[in-house]
């Protein structure tokens, strides 16, 4: 590909800016861990919201959307249910709340609120802390492949060489200069250098959005559009089967639906709302998006944040979903289908960057394409080492040590986790299956455990170690013997496996200490069985008081999904131009924000009061 001088300066002149101003805002953060992981708790809410937005919006996942989207049509908004992308929804009504609440550094520190410093205590804190840095790693290496190739696809430079035997190929050099550009900045800067590199990123991601949007709908009419999709394309309700039929238009879709087994779309939906409601109650996952939430200066700023994170988020990303999609679909599928054997759809964003964007739109588009990257790898190389630090450092290794030592501790964890992550995908060939391994199970054998540690006062630290080991177990025989099995058919049975094992290992030892739950139960405050601590918390606590949320967060979740969901359809919508469909979006939109206004924005509790 022959990149336009303009392309290379845009490119260059971002990188450049990303350095500089991680690099000069990073002198507040060597004063301390907290300066360093959380931002001294004085950073602005929206400025974490568009980081943690920012930091979402990752290019693999933009290339996997822009496929869905040329697939399965409008109809692809539900796909993301999977995750669940409305885990977020459950964050912003109560969630960052109850997280915010406990005024701790990480997600393995807010294990030792709820289960204490017994034995119990201390394996649920150590597996939280494997849990993250393990994940971690598994993404690094993930980000690692992800931007190598997408490098190699994109830019003309043959950086490959060989020392003796070993040839390192141009992806893997194209990865560890990327990596360890970022890396620079996150050492450095810690908190401070990310928000700011990531709230500036977001803008470089956002014109990049709104220029490709903009450019695919001057380029691809109504007409041409309705020519390249089948009936049913722009369906948005998600009937029991897909109801497409690509043959005579590009038959080989129709093979990859079957492969991909979302076939049977409606029921699909259904298995991943039983999923999503499991999920998100646990919470987030030790990573970035807790760790924007424990560094708001309050429970209700924690919340606002969370709800700016899918505002910002969504209508720029689909934005640029569904500009590359239809160009993909007009002008890539005559090229996909002249290739022969076997169709690789992954092709479509790298063949619309090479040739369909003209010079300028080119660079802006990989500029902010590099933007997505280097905010959500810097999102998870900053958390991590958090648990390193704060939680087996401070902890076990170096109690009573200086700050400055932590912080010093804090640039070697940084840089040991991307030099491992870095070894793991320059291994990508051999420990591919590791990887989806630690990304899949890990994350499988969270739920049970999770979700029982916010709603049942008798859970202990031993149910949440032998529940988290369990669902591990199960998720790892189900990807050892039933690969080919899409996860979302096997989590009853991984959920039941867990839930057996937080059962066993709770009923088999001794509750937690009643101080510990009291003292939890007045800071946290959820909702759920927790009448028997209530009780004795009003004997030290009078004027202490029920959370009796639960009715209004149901209806705010529920509300909240609908209103993410405008946020992902509308822009789709504009750029398929399809106006009934959009002014609907757009009404929904205005509705349920009236809702959330009143009935969650303005009942938001800092603190309950005692």
């Amino acid at each position: 590909m022959n990149f336009h001088s303009v392309d290379i300066a845009i490119i260059a002149g971002y990188i450049v800016l990303s350095i500089f101003i991680g690099f000069w805002i990073s002198e507040k953060a060597g004063k301390n861990i907290k300066n360093y992981f959380l931002g001294g708790n004085n950073m602005k809410w929206y400025y974490l919201g568009l980081s943690n937005g920012s930091g979402m919006f990752d290019v693999s996942g933009t290339a996997w959307t822009v496929t869905i989207l040329f697939v399965y049509g409008v109809k692809s908004l539900w796909i993301p249910w999977l995750w669940p992308v409305w885990n977020q929804i459950f964050v912003m009504v109560f969630m960052a709340v109850w997280l915010r609440r406990s005024g701790v550094m990480t997600g393995a520190e807010w294990i030792t609120t709820r289960f204490g410093n017994d034995r119990g205590g201390r394996l649920s804190h150590i597996i939280v802390v494997i849990f993250a840095v393990i994940s971690a790693i598994g993404f690094i290496a993930y980000f690692f492949m992800g931007i190598g190739k997408f490098a190699v696809t994109i830019f003309p430079w043959d950086l490959s060489f060989s020392i003796g035997n070993k040839v390192f190929a141009s992806e893997n050099v194209y990865a560890t200069i990327l990596l360890a550009v970022t890396t620079l900045y996150v050492i450095k800067g810690g908190m401070y250098s990310v928000v700011a590199t990531e709230v500036m990123q977001f803008f470089v991601m956002a014109v990049a959005c709104v220029a490709v949007a903009w450019f695919a709908m001057t380029k691809v009419t109504p007409e041409q559009l309705d020519a390249a999709v089948p009936a049913g394309w722009y369906g948005f309700w998600p009937s029991w089967n897909t109801g497409l039929d690509w043959t005579g238009i590009f038959d080989e879709v129709n093979a990859k639906i079957s492969d991909d087994g979302f076939g049977m779309l409606g029921a699909l939906v259904m298995m991943m709302f039983f999923k999503g409601i499991f999920s998100s109650l646990a919470g987030p996952v030790p990573g970035y998006d807790m760790q924007r939430v424990f560094s708001c200066r309050t429970p209700r700023e924690a919340a606002k944040m969370s709800g700016l994170t899918s505002l910002v988020l969504y209508p720029p990303r689909y934005l640029m979903v569904a500009g590359l999609g239809i160009l993909g679909l007009v002008f890539v599928t005559p090229v996909l289908q002249s290739g022969g054997g076997d169709i690789d759809f992954e092709r479509i964003l790298p063949h619309v960057i090479n040739h369909l964007l003209p010079a300028g739109l080119k660079g802006i588009l990989l500029a902010g394409l590099l933007a997505a990257f280097m905010s959500t790898f810097s999102a998870f190389v900053n958390a991590a080492p958090a648990y390193i630090v704060n939680d087996l450092i401070k902890r076990y290794i170096r109690p009573g040590a200086s700050e400055r030592t932590y912080v010093k501790a804090s640039y070697i964890s940084s840089v040991a986790l991307v030099v491992i992550g870095i070894f793991f995908g320059f291994f990508s060939g051999s420990i591919n299956s590791l990887t989806l391994w630690i990304t899949s199970s890990l994350y499988g054998g969270y739920v049970a455990a999770n979700v029982l540690k916010w709603i049942w006062w008798r859970f202990n630290g031993y149910g949440y170690f032998w529940g988290m080991v369990a669902g591990l177990a199960g998720s790892t025989l189900k990807f050892l013997f039933f690969p080919e099995t899409p996860d979302i058919y096997i989590f009853p049975l991984i959920l039941l496996l867990a839930l057996t094992g937080s059962m066993l290992g709770c009923w088999f030892s001794a509750p937690v200490d009643d101080q510990i739950l009291i003292e939890f139960y007045r800071k946290v405050r959820p909702w759920g069985w927790w009448d028997p601590v209530f009780l004795k918390a009003r004997k030290i606590y009078p004027a202490i008081t029920r959370n009796k949320d639960l009715p209004r967060d149901g209806i705010n979740v529920i509300v909240g999904i609908v209103w993410q969901m405008t946020l992902i359809a509308a822009p789709v919508y504009l750029v398929i131009r399809k106006w009934e469909g959009l002014v609907i979006s757009l009404v929904l939109f205005a509705l349920t924000s009236v809702v959330l206004k009143f009935n969650w924005l303005d009942k938001i509790k800092d603190y309950e009061k005692d």
